[in-house]
């Protein structure tokens, strides 16, 4: 074996086989990789060869198998035919029928794409994989016209783009409907925005969105959920058992999950609204109550308000205590005792001003609020007219009900125009 050599894998499968003494033994069906190394940094070495004779097919062991170029041509001999044991015959990751052709998550780019080549390495002490070709150049590579389209091309001062990805991005690989292990922690996965992911989980097939969807802990789940389209949202409902569904739904804000629920069949819906905790579940409740064209359909519930006796100091000390999402500081409200609102404060207003202030002394009273039994056309009269992000919602009675976020209108006018097209 040369000291170093790389080639790929499309070159070798279908090469024969020849042992020492020039005698045929077969031809490559595939080629086996070590899929549980524990350290990530070390790229999977190749363990088995999958092997066509005329009469049967066997495995054996890759460590008497030599690949080498000779005048250009790569050459497949064995100096000993050992057989590969069960073990990893049942539990090593297949190059050709498990990784070739397949779906694997782009980190960089932050997409699926298509395996169209693996690049091996052979070193003194072993095989390698080192990459996968997601390239044109691997492409044509498995038709056999890259080498003479790069020279036609070479004429031209055009190169063909060859694009790879390290081995060590391949742990985000989705092998769950192929009965491959993913990584135990989806750990790279976990790196990507929810949005991002969102996205990757709603190009993979039905089965494998759900597997992997099933690998992200709750509080990363409901995250991914809130991102996806309203269609992605109810089959990854609907694929999970009630348990599972009601322990995300009540991690998301009551607003989002009153938009699932209103796409889902009433009785699962009773159900996933039986399972989850009470205080969420009376909240989904009381939001699906609304018109679907009101305010208070639209409207999150997620919000923090206090009396006018806190001091500045008391208000920051609950809003570390809680840690809200960035939309519930928009605004802050200021209710009575009875909770009904009385007046707004920014989060400006409360972290310049002294922390022994009450706010009273800073609140802005007399807010502009819009009621949640009032037509949704009348937010975007407020927003425009106040150049609101957050506007409190109230009932008849001036009790605080919610706020209307204008990140949330925007969606539903952009789900509405993608539904009506």
């Amino acid at each position: 074996m040369n000291s170093f050599m790389t080639f790929y894998l499309s070159r070798v499968i279908g090469r024969k086989i020849f042992d020492v003494n020039g005698q045929y033994i077969g031809i490559v069906k595939d080629l086996l990789v070590n899929a549980d190394n524990t350290n990530q940094t070390e790229r999977p070495l190749v363990t088995g060869i999958k092997i066509k004779s005329p009469d049967k097919t066997e495995f054996y062991s890759f460590e008497h198998f030599k690949v080498q170029k000779i005048n250009g041509k790569l050459k497949v001999s064995c100096s000993q035919l050992i057989q590969l044991p069960q073990e990893n015959i049942d539990n090593d990751l297949y190059l050709a029928s498990v990784v070739l052709d397949k779906q694997i998550v782009d980190l960089n780019g932050r997409k699926l794409v298509r395996v169209n080549d693996i690049r091996l390495v052979s070193v003194a002490n072993g095989t390698f994989a080192v990459a996968v070709d997601i390239g044109i150049e691997g492409l044509l590579r498995r038709i056999g016209i890259a080498k003479p389209l790069k020279i036609f091309l070479s004429y031209f001062k055009v190169s063909i783009p060859a694009k790879f990805i390290l081995w060590e991005d391949v742990e985000a690989i989705d092998f769950s409907n192929l009965n491959i292990k993913l990584s135990k922690s989806h750990s790279k996965l976990q790196t990507l925005h929810p949005s991002d992911l969102a996205d990757i989980i709603e190009d993979l097939g039905k089965k494998a969105s759900a597997d992997v969807f099933l690998s992200l802990d709750e509080e990363r789940a409901a995250d991914v959920l809130e991102e996806m389209e309203a269609d992605a949202q109810v089959h990854i409902i609907e694929s999970l058992s009630i348990e599972k569904a009601a322990d995300v739904l009540d991690k998301m804000p009551a607003d989002e999950v009153a938009d699932i629920l209103n796409a889902l069949e009433e009785e699962k819906a009773e159900l996933l609204l039986n399972e989850m905790e009470k205080k969420t579940s009376e909240e989904v409740r009381e939001l699906l109550d609304y018109p679907e064209d009101s305010v208070g359909s639209l409207m999150a519930t997620e919000i923090i308000s206090f009396s006018k006796e806190k001091t500045v100091n008391d208000v920051l000390n609950e809003l570390r205590e809680k840690k809200p999402e960035a939309a519930t500081l928009y605004n802050l409200f200021v209710t009575d005792e009875k909770e009904v609102l009385i007046a707004t404060v920014s989060l400006r207003d409360i972290v310049v001003s002294s922390p022994e202030a009450t706010i009273n002394e800073i609140m802005k009273p007399s807010p502009v609020c819009l009621r949640d039994d009032q037509d949704i056309d009348e937010i975007a009269k407020i927003v425009s007219k106040y150049n609101m992000l957050a506007i409190p919602v109230v009932d008849n009675a001036d009790v605080l009900q919610g706020m209307v976020v204008i990140d949330d209108v925007i969606e539903d006018l952009i789900n509405k125009r993608r539904t009506n097209k």
